[in-house]
């Protein structure tokens, strides 16, 4: 399969000015994509896209906290009058507050806690995209990427030989196969349209919220988002893939 092509692509990446966000904003620059790197703090958006442009990639900084419907609107306004469309969305912001990873808290997790996870990793991400879609359609290749992870397969979660079988923080898990249910549903709508949607299981990358003790450093966990934003025309679309193979829901 051949990429799309990439002159005149915007990109929007949310929670962009660091880790996976930034590194796949850099890769697709490098790709000649025009990179919107979207943080909730404008101060650390422009840090970030500071440090792109000084490597000759294009790069805009914009402040957007997915959790503020006001945000929203104007972040959709602005990628409307300056650019009147939206190549590629890589819903990447994302919290995990559960605490640990090798837990299983589900008896015992506050609800606090699960409305705090799902407000930011499935409410919001869902609310940003059904803004932004009219944008997306568009384009003559739209493409959606919804970071999630392989925490979010009920499939391995049931699985007792599962490499995640005995990771268990509920709120995060449940709130990235909520994402997955998501990108399910929207591709299905969207299928006979340009637009394609997939989810990304990065891999377990050395991030903050991977820690230290990770596998993947971040150059190779951001290919899998990005090759989902640049999917050719004949690419999947109500995927779950990482590193271009399926992950079980």
């Amino acid at each position: 399969m051949v990429n799309i092509e990439s002159n005149n692509k915007v990109a929007l990446i949310t929670g962009a000015n660091k880790g996976l966000g930034l590194e796949m904003s850099r890769q697709l620059s490098q790709q000649g994509l025009t990179v919107l790197i979207a943080a909730r703090n404008l101060q650390a958006a422009e840090t970030a896209t500071t440090s792109l442009k000084n490597e000759g990639l294009k790069a805009q900084a914009i402040a957007l906290d997915i959790t503020n419907s006001s945000h929203i609107q104007t972040a959709v306004q602005t990628i409307e009058n300056q650019f009147g469309k939206l190549d590629v969305l890589i819903n990447n912001a994302g919290v995990m507050l559960d605490g640990e990873w090798s837990i299983s808290n589900a008896s015992s997790v506050s609800l606090d806690i699960i409305r705090q996870t799902f407000n930011t990793n499935f409410f919001a991400l869902v609310e940003l995209t059904q803004a932004l879609l009219p944008l997306i359609l568009k384009s003559s290749s739209g493409r959606i990427v919804n970071m999630a992870s392989i925490e979010g397969s009920l499939t391995l979660h049931a699985d007792p030989t599962s490499l995640i079988y005995d990771s268990k923080p509920f709120a995060y898990d449940a709130s990235k196969a909520a994402v997955n249910s998501f990108t399910v549903h929207l591709a299905h709508e969207l299928r006979n349209t340009p637009v394609k949607v997939n989810s990304a299981h990065p891999g377990w990358v050395k991030t903050d919220l991977g820690g230290e003790g990770a596998m993947m450093d971040i150059t190779e966990g951001a290919k899998t988002g990005v090759q989902l934003a640049t999917l050719a025309a004949d690419g999947p679309s109500g995927g779950f893939f990482h590193l271009g193979k399926p992950v079980p829901w």
